[in-house]
């Protein structure tokens, strides 16, 4: 008699105990007898149960759904392994990236202080509000411009012109500079830059210039009127106006410099290369032809890798920009007196 047939009843203590003697001896008779099932079950050549035996619930059948496997019980929880202070200490911190978000404009305000927050969108805040920052750093603010001194000069006068344009200011020089009004604005606008460059770069070295002896001793003398005094050097022609075909900052800007390159800010030969290849484009040359090849990145970023040359008497000087640096000091003595 299969075990689930037996259902448990205090009044009937006789019965069970002739029922569970009966299974016994079974049991002894058959060894491989299974508990889920009858003699019928186990005929010559069945296979044998499986290990694990199968129990059923009172009065289900061994097909029941109700049937369950006993699974045998877990292993215990492995002992925790020390901590070791030290190792936590310098073991490095893995911190979760922060995504930006971009904002949908890109000329919101809130698109102007996520720039604003990295080098590359320093120059916004002067385009926005000119007026939070010294004379000394922003030297001119029109509707259509703000000129500032380069905070990391690479010759003796270095100016930024900032276009103040929401609808050029975030675009690539060479398509801000393909609409031709604002090029004609902008070529006005650096014109007038240039001629400031020129006369600070008078002040600061026409003292020692062969070409200004004359009007220096005129001035020196205070007797001579102003329209009456000798022509000293022009500067202008000393001054250059272009942009980076790849530019370093987020926003437009025009470099206004002299030619001479000399500044402790000229550190290596991508600073020198970037203002004497044609990675430097001048803005007389603007709008750019579509298949010009200062349009072409693999082009420009060979040009920021070549051999370094002097700009004053072409002398070629390899990779070695410490020699080139101390020829430019020798060069720069010679210029400043001509």
């Amino acid at each position: 008699m299969p075990l689930h047939m037996f259902i448990l009843n205090a009044n009937q203590p006789n019965r069970i105990i002739q029922s569970l003697r009966a299974l016994s001896h079974q049991f002894s008779a058959n060894p491989s007898f299974a508990m889920t099932g009858s003699r019928s079950d186990h005929t010559k050549g069945a296979k044998s149960p499986p290990p694990d035996d199968t129990v059923t619930q009172q009065g289900a059948s061994p097909s029941s759904p109700a049937s369950s496997s006993i699974a045998p019980p877990p292993p215990p929880d492995p002992a925790p392994k020390k901590r070791n202070a030290f190792l936590e200490l310098m073991s490095p911190k893995h911190k979760s990236p922060k995504t930006a978000v971009i904002p949908a404009d890109p000329h919101s305000h809130a698109a102007a202080k996520l720039k604003k927050g990295s080098y590359r969108g320093a120059l916004l805040e002067y385009i926005q509000h000119p007026d939070r920052f010294p004379a000394s750093q922003v030297l001119r603010t029109t509707p259509n411009t703000v000129l500032i001194r380069d905070a990391f000069p690479k010759a003796t006068v270095h100016l930024l012109l900032l276009p103040r344009s929401p609808a050029h200011y975030e675009q690539h020089p060479h398509e801000a500079l393909s609409d031709p009004a604002f090029l004609a604005t902008i070529r006005a606008e650096a014109e007038t830059a240039a001629r400031l460059a020129a006369a600070e770069l008078a002040r600061q070295l026409s003292p020692f210039s062969a070409s200004s002896k004359a009007r220096n001793d005129a001035l020196a003398t205070g007797t001579v009127p102003y329209d009456d005094l000798p022509a000293g050097r022009d500067y202008l022609p000393e001054i250059r106006i272009g942009v980076h075909a790849h530019p370093s900052m987020a926003h437009l800007h025009v470099h206004i410099l002299s030619r001479d390159m000399h500044s402790d800010r000229l550190k290596h030969r991508k600073h020198y290369n970037s203002f004497n290849t044609p990675f430097f484009v001048p803005l007389a040359d603007y709008p750019l032809a579509e298949d010009d090849e200062r349009r072409d990145s693999a082009f420009q970023n060979a040009n920021l890798g070549r051999d370094l040359v002097c700009w004053a008497c072409g002398k070629g000087f390899g990779n070695k920009f410490a020699e080139l640096k101390r020829h430019l000091d020798d060069e720069f003595e010679l210029w400043k007196k001509r």
